[in-house]
């Protein structure tokens, strides 16, 4: 398989991703002049944003999703009236998307707190069918405030205001092991249907080689699942799986189970950090010789240039009443100066970067626009899209299944 430790050198491809939420990544972006708010819940909306990443040659974008309103405080709703809430599911987005694109990734949001494994599988497998290999999951941990729309766990009362407690650190534990779970049953069902199961021969009256069905018989401490699944294989065999990762724990999810990572570094330093954390995890999982990518989040404010980047910035925050935080780092400036970083931190060892608009669409006709143009005078990005499935995009073989491989 391909080394983890691909030099990250002007010789490497440059990766870049789009992570699409509401009307952009700022509180205020809904009340910007070119934004779309009551089409939010439209299909048209979320096709308009897709098509514009792919004609800018991305080579992917993720759907954020959650089991619970948006809120601006960890464990509940905030009641504000003044920001977006409410969503459509990231999973059906992607596959009313898929058919009217024909080229970027389709990497939808899923749970792993509150869902079940066949569930998320089959509708992810369902996703690369319709998108003829382009699909991928970005799997999540719910968060607390999520818990009192299900009824089936006992979870207790858990606040994240304070981290550092042995309750929120027990919860953390058994909610990451618990989508490891997760994760490794879907890989399984996903190989449950061997490539050449159906035999579609009317003659013999055949569709299926039953012999070519696999239980896969998965029993774990949250899990017991036989299976099949009752989708045929992925065309990509095993779409890629990617986490949002922001600590140990998650990292450690990371390098065991996905095969991108998304992090949040503040500057190259703290990246050459990360990524060093997530290589000595990938390690200790056996996986060296895997390829497992690692992208730095940047919340993006673009202009022409970095006063007016400055302004705009400085205009959404008075609207919204706060100066805008964020997890990742906020980037404001121009596409040319964000094009600087990107190169320069790519030398910490990431291999792309996901971006995240703080308007939709002004920020990411930037970047379709302004930074995919910059990155290709630099000769660090693509001119045009070649490989037909998201995982040849990013450098991952096709997968053998592993129990053909077993039976054979």
């Amino acid at each position: 398989m391909t080394s983890s430790h691909t030099p990250p050198n002007g010789s490497a491809p440059l990766h870049l991703a789009v992570a699409l939420d509401g009307a952009g990544w700022h509180p205020a972006a809904w009340r910007e002049s070119r934004a779309r708010p009551d089409e939010l819940t439209s299909a048209g909306y979320w096709a308009d944003l897709v098509r514009t990443a792919e004609a800018g040659l991305l080579d992917l974008v993720t759907i954020e999703d959650a089991l619970a309103l948006q809120s601006t405080v960890p464990d509940g709703p905030d009641n504000r009236l003044d920001q977006v809430r409410g969503r459509l599911d990231a999973v059906l987005i992607a596959s009313r998307v898929a058919p009217l694109t024909r080229h970027i990734g389709l990497i939808p949001t899923a749970t792993t707190t509150h869902t079940e494994p066949f569930h998320v599988s089959k509708a992810i497998a369902t996703l690369d069918h319709v998108g003829l290999g382009r699909a991928g999951w970005r799997a999540q941990v719910s968060r607390p405030a999520e818990n009192a729309h299900f009824g089936r766990k006992e979870l207790g009362e858990v606040s994240l205001a304070d981290p550092g407690t042995p309750a929120v650190r027990a919860f953390v534990g058994d909610n990451f092991a618990e989508a490891e779970d997760f994760i490794e049953v879907v890989r399984r069902l996903w190989d449950s249907w061997e490539d050449d199961a159906e035999i579609r021969d009317a003659a013999t009256g055949r569709f299926i080689d039953r012999a070519k069905l696999h239980t896969v018989d998965f029993h774990g401490r949250w899990f017991s699942v036989r299976g099949p699944s009752i989708v045929p294989r992925p065309p990509q065999g095993q779409p890629p799986v990617a986490v949002l990762a922001h600590a140990t724990v998650p990292y450690r999810l990371g390098a065991r189970q996905a095969d991108v990572v998304f992090v949040t570094p503040h500057d190259a330093d703290q990246a050459r950090a990360i990524v060093a954390e997530i290589r000595a995890e990938q390690a200790a999982a056996g996986r060296e010789r895997d390829t497992v990518h690692v992208f730095a989040d940047l919340l993006v404010v673009l202009a022409d240039t970095a006063a007016a980047a400055r302004d705009r910035l400085a205009r959404l925050d008075e609207r919204a009443g706060a100066s805008l935080a964020s997890d990742a780092l906020v980037f404001t400036g121009t596409a040319e100066e964000l094009a600087d970083t990107l190169l320069e931190w790519r030398g910490a060892g990431l291999t792309g970067y996901r971006l995240r608009p703080a308007v939709l669409p002004d920020d990411l006709d930037t970047v379709a626009d302004r930074l995919v143009p910059e990155l290709q005078r630099r000769g660090a990005f693509r001119s045009a899209y070649g490989e037909e499935t998201l995982r040849s995009r990013l450098g991952l073989p096709r997968p053998a299944n592993r129990y053909a491989t077993a039976a054979g």
